[in-house]
């Protein structure tokens, strides 16, 4: 895939090994993205008030599940796993459809399609036609929308910024989500509270809708994809695959975030059960709880930059995936009263340090991955990253119906701390930065050479 600089973008600038712009261009650069790039600040408030959506939507599905249709603990936890399961089924053909199509258009398409279904939820509660198969269908068909709308996302925002840009962007883009997902978690549980959990889905409409105005108004427009050589759909998730699997970097983050989406969403699809009914809080305090240990994610994409650039991108992400987010061991001992402090601990590491290291690892794979397999990476690596939520959800359902959701809260976040062990057991502890430029190895250059066509 070759793309050429539009006009909205600046050549490159030197960058440092951290990601940062180095040199006089800081000086030049003092402005702010969001101040001198319309394009990005287009992405970025359609983005934001996407994920304020997302955010309500987040916390008022299990909210009609627990409070209106008295759904099981298990029966919650599938509602979390329904969500993240098309990743597993179609994650890696859509890698490959990315790479093929144009980006933006697939993020219009996904986001139309997601507020389509969610508004589906207050017309079936209206007439008296919602059940929790709904709520499943709903969760699983908006997912299947947001496996797209993230794998293009993804291959978009390089070729929107150059590379100089990629840091703060991704900065930005993650601290500006943790705010609205703050506001939404607060807001949403304060209208779950005064008007029933069933019309926080109606937030949904606003956002989506300004989601939808802002990207449709971005002014960047990417070439075609017909210059690259189309082949067989399993060849190219092939190539994909063997990226992922050959590569000691992108393998060993793959594995990390795998293992460690297991046990946040174990814990965190539990959580909304575990505050109600074990702790004793009501709705309207779960979201605020909840929004507030969130901050740490805000905190976590404003250091992220300072911290790499101090310790080294590679020293960064083993700080801030070991340290912080093992406070989330703290949640288990949760109680009413004086007690509800050990939940705004342990959740405000664990946001803190899974933004900061996601900021991180997000520069790193938009400059170190090949940009004609971007979304083919991005894909794979999701398939297990993300693959792995539902495996966590139903899980932490199981366990919560057998051995009782305290004690599932505590097997799930204790494995928290463990997944960051990958890290630690990596090449990533013995370098201070993460690479910048991949070079091909000659295996790669000679199977690269025999797909060419004749």
């Amino acid at each position: 895939m070759t793309v050429p600089a539009p006009s909205a973008r600046t050549a490159d600038r030197p960058v440092s090994a951290s990601g940062l712009p180095s040199g006089p261009t800081v000086r030049r650069r003092a402005a702010g993205l969001l101040r001198r790039h319309r394009d990005f600040r287009l992405l970025w408030i359609g983005e934001t008030a996407n994920k304020y959506g997302s955010a309500v939507t987040g916390l008022a599905l299990p909210l009609i599940a627990v409070s209106t249709l008295h759904s099981s603990t298990f029966q919650v936890g599938l509602l979390g796993a329904a969500g993240w399961l098309p990743w597993l089924l179609i994650g890696l053909p859509a890698g490959v459809w990315v790479d093929r199509l144009r980006c933006r258009p697939i993020m219009l398409t996904a986001t139309a399609i997601s507020l389509v279904l969610y508004a589906t939820v207050p017309l079936a509660a209206l007439t008296g036609a919602l059940t929790l198969w709904h709520l499943l269908a709903v969760a699983l068909l908006a997912g299947a929308a947001g496996v797209f709308f993230q794998t293009a996302y993804t291959a978009y925002l390089p070729q929107l910024l150059d590379s100089a840009d990629q840091a703060e962007g991704n900065a930005k883009l993650h601290g500006s989500a943790s705010a609205a997902g703050i506001a939404g978690l607060g807001s949403g549980g304060l209208i779950a509270q005064l008007a029933g959990p069933v019309n926080g889905l109606l937030a949904n409409t606003a956002t989506f809708l300004l989601s939808l105005w802002c990207t449709a108004r971005i002014g960047h427009r990417e070439t075609g994809r017909g210059e690259r050589p189309r082949r067989a759909l399993r060849q190219e998730i092939g190539e994909g695959l063997r990226l992922l699997g050959s590569d000691v970097w992108f393998r060993t983050l793959t594995l990390f975030g795998a293992a460690s989406n297991l046990v946040l969403t174990g814990y965190q699809s539990l959580l909304v059960v575990f505050l109600i009914r074990e702790v004793g809080i009501g709705e309207g305090t779960v979201g605020l709880l909840v929004a507030l240990a969130s901050t740490g994610g805000i905190v976590g994409a404003a250091v992220a930059r300072r911290v790499a650039a101090r310790l080294g991108t590679s020293r960064a992400m083993l700080v801030l995936e070991l340290a912080l987010p093992a406070l989330a061991v703290l949640i288990p001992l949760t109680s009413s009263g004086a007690g509800l402090v050990w939940y705004l601990l342990g959740g405000f590491g664990a946001s803190c340090g899974v933004v900061a290291g996601n900021v991180i690892k997000a520069t790193f794979q938009q400059r170190y991955c090949p940009p004609e397999l971007l979304g083919r990476l991005s894909a794979s690596s999701a398939v297990l990253n993300f693959g792995s939520i539902p495996l966590g959800a139903v899980l932490a359902g199981v366990l919560g119906t057998e051995l009782g959701v305290r004690p599932a809260m505590w097997l799930m976040t204790v494995g928290v701390p463990l997944a960051a062990l990958i890290l630690w057991c990596s090449p990533m502890r013995r370098v201070r930065d993460l690479p910048t430029e991949r070079r091909t190895t000659a295996a790669e250059a000679a199977t690269a050479g025999a797909l060419d066509p004749v």
